[in-house]
């Protein structure tokens, strides 16, 4: 007897039940033939019935069929000791079915476990789900289920159907499914409104833990949705839509309010939402993360996946237990809506060329400075996308990893599992590397070893916190490097901001007052042959409830802004400031060399952006001059440069600084007459 003999008689030994009796009996088939099929069916999971048909290429006679499931129903019913499920005898609602797929019991966890749910009686206290399960005993789908349904406040009931049933039931839910993409295809984008959900909150919670890439599109026309998921996929979609970058869930006293951080600026989303729905929404999220719903009294760090209008979209959640509630802040990372390339970030030609100069080096330490959210990511990336090339062996260490590039090597960090930053770093020392990326230098430990790998013949591409880039040889001296080692290995260092984009649409121009000028460091004599812009910001509180009115600028939608330019301020590391480094020398020094041998500040680099009307005085005074050291710098400029009208460059008062030139107090300036 072969090996699959064997193991069929053994599987189907003394398991003619009293309907494959009665299949014998009929002379529809033999024993043989019949012990095959029930091997067949129970290890491919296919209907006993239907590989009999198959086997013998004869149908069963309709009267015999119904005697045969009747049999094999009461069969169940006698051995599981629970109700069974006739079709043809209890009616059978598809749609509460396809519901309760939708909304509760996904569909995955049905084809895994082969059940569904076929009823909600919400009379019940707590509300009751029938579930229909192939194998009602099975150990695995029972604790999955009391989990998903405990949680949401409900119970479940078994009953046993058949595999036929199930198969039949299943491949309806899957018809409409297909009925309804297809239908999707020929539909409008649905528009993002929000009281029919409101008005609808408090149906069934999603419990889904499946984070695959759902299709936003998709779900959007999905009008059976739970009004909690569909809330969830109009507020991710609605950031997606107007290029948000974060989105702020918050909890108040008295409201829910929701948040878009665009261009670097926090921006109301909707109005504010009944604070009733707080609970549900975060639950929601924090389910599709993959988070613990249970757990409110310590953050959590997950990730969503989507895809919306053809791409890929990431969603790095973060949850922090506050007065009121969770508050939730996602942070969007859209990969595939980036340019990289340093011809499209640093739009002066000495700067670019000084950057591409230094990544093309053999071997040093290039350094990207400033604060979180500066692009310093997107600043590597684009130096990266030059360096890459098939002879050149590329890796990097990130903490999350933001954007995809062909062929190189990304390593995420996971602490959990002992690799942060310096041990991958170690690791890719003995990978045959060309050019590192580090995501992060914020130890002593990864600072040496990535100092160290630039002085052994690699690349070495990394960032740090400083205010601009002189400060950066500080920084790494506060991390115990020695001054010889950082003079040694660093090549350069890239420190950077982003200001907002004036919108080319709508901006207006406009001649600052001599006062606003002076501010700046700027003579009013020298600046009347340049246009001045400032941005038509509209006086709406919630600026994307007027993207599509007629007042709305179409290309900004009233903000005034569209898009973030980059200020830089490039240090290439010369003889004369290795020399500097290596003394000790304090930044301030280091920095004035630096400008003497051609570097331009973060001040003069603005402010050439606002002259090219790409920006605004505004956005400059926001996001440049909120550093001391570029304060101080200002004030040394206007000092020299600038006949103030109100001090007559001298002094109001001992303890009062002038309001237009700022000059310092207790500082005698000779008075300038005429």
């Amino acid at each position: 007897m072969t090996n699959y003999a064997h193991q069929r008689d053994l599987l189907v030994r003394n398991s003619f039940s009293a309907s494959n009796e009665k299949l014998i009996q009929t002379g529809y088939v033999d024993q043989a033939r019949l012990r095959e099929a029930i091997y067949e069916s129970r290890r491919k999971g296919r209907s006993l019935l239907a590989i009999l048909q198959k086997m013998t290429g004869k149908p069963l006679p309709p009267h015999l069929l119904r005697q045969i499931k009747r049999q094999q129903l009461f069969e169940l019913k006698i051995l599981y000791g629970l109700e069974s499920l006739d079709p043809e005898l209890t009616a059978v609602d598809t749609q509460a079915i396809e519901q309760l797929i939708r909304t509760l019991i996904p569909l995955e966890f049905c084809r895994r476990y082969q059940l569904l749910p076929l009823s909600l009686n919400e009379a019940e206290d707590p509300p009751l789900i029938r579930i229909g399960m192939v194998n009602p005993d099975h150990l695995g789908a029972i604790d999955e289920l009391g989990y998903l349904l405990r949680a949401n406040g409900m119970n479940f009931q078994r009953v046993v159907i058949d595999l036929d049933t199930y198969q039949l039931l299943i491949s309806k839910f899957l018809d409409v499914q297909t009925q309804r993409k297809a239908i999707l295809e020929e539909k409008l984008p649905v528009e993002l409104e929000l009281e029919a959900d409101l008005d609808r909150l408090g149906g069934i919670e999603d419990l889904s833990t499946d984070n695959t890439e759902i299709n936003l599109d998709e779900a959007l026309l999905d009008e059976n949705a739970a009004p909690v998921i569909s809330l969830v996929n109009k507020i991710l979609a609605k950031a997606l839509q107007n290029k948000a970058s974060d989105i702020h869930i918050e909890p108040q006293e008295d409201n829910l309010r929701i948040r878009y951080r665009k261009d670097g600026l926090l921006h109301q989303a909707f109005e504010p939402l009944p604070r009733r729905i707080g609970p549900a929404l975060v639950s929601r999220l924090k389910i599709i993360a993959n988070l613990d719903i249970a757990e409110r009294r310590s953050p959590q760090d997950g990730r969503i996946l989507r895809l919306f209008q053809g791409r890929k979209v990431d969603f790095r959640v973060s949850t922090l237990p506050s007065r009121y509630g969770e508050k939730i802040v996602l942070r969007i990372l859209d990969s595939s809506s980036m340019q990289l390339g340093l011809n499209y970030l640093l739009s002066d030609p000495f700067s670019l060329e000084t950057v591409r100069e230094m990544v093309s080096r053999p071997f040093g330490l290039v350094l990207v400075t400033g604060p979180t959210g500066s692009g310093k990511t997107t600043t590597l990336y684009s130096a990266l996308a030059e360096c890459n090339k098939p002879e050149v062996n590329i890796s990097t260490v990130e903490d999350p990893i933001e954007y995809t590039l062909p062929g190189i090597t990304q390593v995420q960090v996971i602490r959990e599992k002992g690799m942060n930053f310096a041990s991958i770093l170690r690791a890719f020392l003995r990978q045959d590397p060309d050019v590192i990326l580090v995501g992060e230098t914020r130890d002593k430990e990864t600072a040496k070893t990535a100092i160290e790998a630039a002085l052994t013949g690699h690349l070495v591409l990394t960032t740090l916190h400083t205010n601009d880039a002189a400060s950066a040889v500080v920084r790494l001296a506060e991390m115990d490097v020695e001054p010889f080692m950082v003079s040694a290995s660093l090549l350069g260092v890239v420190a950077q901001r982003l200001v907002r984009r004036l919108c080319p649409t709508c901006r207006i121009p406009y001649h600052p007052s001599p006062e606003k000028l002076a501010q700046f460091g700027l003579l009013a004599s020298t600046s009347t042959e340049v246009t001045f812009y400032r941005a038509n910001t509209s006086i709406s509180d919630n600026i994307f409830s007027t993207a599509n009115t007629q007042d709305a600028c179409p290309t900004c939608a009233g903000i005034g802004y569209a898009g973030r330019c980059g200020v830089y301020e490039v240090m290439r590391v010369s003889e004369r400031i290795k020399s500097l480094i290596t003394e000790g020398a304090p930044p301030e020094h280091i920095k004035e060399v630096a400008v003497e041998e051609g570097m331009q500040t973060l001040l003069s680099y603005s402010l050439a952006l606002v002259e090219r009307g790409e920006t605004t005085l505004e956005e400059v005074e926001r996001v440049t001059l909120s550093d001391s050291g570029l304060k101080a710098e200002l004030k040394a400029k206007r000092k020299t440069t600038i006949n103030c009208q109100v001090c007559n460059g001298g002094l109001l008062s001992e303890w009062l600084d002038c309001p237009y030139c700022l000059t310092p107090r207790f500082i005698e300036y000779p008075t300038i007459t005429d």
